[in-house]
Formats: structure tokens, C-alpha cells, sequence
């Protein structure tokens, strides 16, 4: 699993086409009490085993507050 504490932009070239998937969110507690976003995506339909967790990434509290900007800012 990977934990973000940093997000950096990069412009892409092009822009590829994506599978929908599921996706679920919990918010996990470290041991200082910090708190961090989990977010998981489950394989689609078309995957060997669907709905078979597929990517799992974390965010820590400095990337959480970084992501806010970001979709303040952006979107």
C-alpha cells in the first residue's frame, strides 16, 4: 500500500480511457491520533477476478489538506 504526503502536477499528453470501477473510503487513525484517508478501488467486470480489491492508497494529513486545495482551486 502507499502513503501520499505529497501531490505533485504533471500535464499529460494525452488523456487515456478508463474502466469504471467501485470504489470505498474510510479514514484511519494513526498513533499520534493523526488522521489519514484511505481510498480503495475493486477490479471491474472485465478483470480475471472482479471485484477483487485492486489499488489501495493513503493519504496523510499534510496530502488530505494539499487535495483540498487542489479541488478548491481546480474543479
Amino acid at each position: 500500500m502507499a502513503i501520499v504526503k505529497k501531490l505533485a502536477r504533471i500535464n499529460m499528453d494525452r488523456d487515456s480511457s478508463h474502466t469504471e470501477v467501485e470504489c470505498t473510503y474510510t479514514v484511519i487513525s494513526g498513533p499520534e491520533g493523526e488522521k489519514y484517508l484511505q481510498i480503495d478501488t475493486y477490479g471491474s467486470a472485465l478483470r480475471k477476478i472482479p471485484g477483487k480489491k485492486s489499488q489501495s492508497i493513503r493519504f496523510s494529513p499534510e496530502a488530505v489538506a494539499q487535495l483540498r486545495e487542489i479541488i478548491d482551486k481546480e474543479l
